[in-house]
């Protein structure tokens, strides 16, 4: 069935499920690409940070922050490691509120994709009741059994386009924002970790009295 001929048979809430779709496609590429971005980079700036931190070149470990504030975790370190002479608590205190103000931002789009996963079969299903609604319009009871029968099957038929439409883009956008959510929750876990051996290493050199722990 042409693209043209999938319109006319689901109706008019093909057109909302066109907008939907587009909408979930740029959606999903933009997040790919964030994710992708953060995969590749993060584990070898978190590594380069913590060893040149290790070795009380806290000016190098700000640098590597700093070519790097596209990713969270380096604007989550540069809270704590900017502050002046912060106690342990204070330091803990900051990467934990910097990483609070970061969740928005690895959960962005979220509540779209919902949205979309949520909406799309609806309005497929609209569409079909619809077309069913229109179909049996123009059956009379006389005609039960006649030729009209047969244009009444083709209209069910056509009518559920848009269920089928409509289911096909809440599975897309599931299939994507389910991925994306397993991220998310991973990549927690990993702030956790990484700011942890950070703190950690804060506190051994807050306890040794050195005063380069922070810029």
């Amino acid at each position: 069935m042409a693209i043209s001929n999938l319109f006319a048979a689901g109706g008019v809430v093909m057109w909302p499920l066109l907008g939907f779709s587009l909408l979930a496609v740029a959606l999903i590429m933009e997040r790919v690409i964030f994710w992708v971005k953060i995969n590749s980079r993060q584990n070898r700036v978190v590594r380069d940070v913590l060893k040149l931190y290790r070795l009380n070149d806290v000016v190098g470990a700000l640098e590597r922050l700093q070519a790097n504030t596209d990713l969270p975790i380096a604007r989550i370190f540069l809270a704590a490691l900017e502050l002046e002479e912060p106690t342990p608590e204070e330091f803990r205190l900051a990467l934990e509120s910097e990483a609070q103000a970061e969740i928005p931002i690895l959960k962005r789009f979220q509540n779209i994709f919902e949205t979309i996963v949520g909406l799309a079969p609806l309005l497929g299903l609209l569409g079909t009741v619809l077309g069913l609604i229109a179909s049996f319009a123009s059956l009379n009871i006389g005609d039960v059994g006649g030729a009209k029968t047969t244009g009444v099957t083709a209209g069910i038929s056509e009518a559920l386009v848009s269920t089928a439409s409509g289911l096909v883009v809440a599975i897309f956008t599931l299939l994507f924002a389910n991925t994306f959510r397993g991220l998310y929750q991973r990549q927690i876990a990993r702030i956790q970790e990484y700011g942890g051996q950070l703190e950690l290493l804060f506190r051994r050199r807050y306890e040794r009295g050195d005063k380069s722990y922070t810029k």
